[in-house]
């Protein structure tokens, strides 16, 4: 039962996130055969501004 954790800066439209998923499942599911009813996707949108690299506001 894998679980696949997915962080972004918010921002994408519902459709994106909704290819997103099914593209990441069917990867999963074609690399280790797990059955795509039982892989979980998670995804967690920062807000921006919320989010830093190399010392600096994203």
């Amino acid at each position: 039962m894998p679980f696949v954790h997915i962080e972004l800066v918010e921002g994408r439209t519902e459709e994106q996130l909704t290819k997103m998923v099914e593209e990441v499942t069917e990867a999963i599911s074609k690399n280790v055969g797990a059955p795509k009813e039982n892989i979980h996707v998670i995804i967690n949108e920062m807000q921006k501004g919320k989010y830093a690299q190399g010392g600096k506001w994203k």
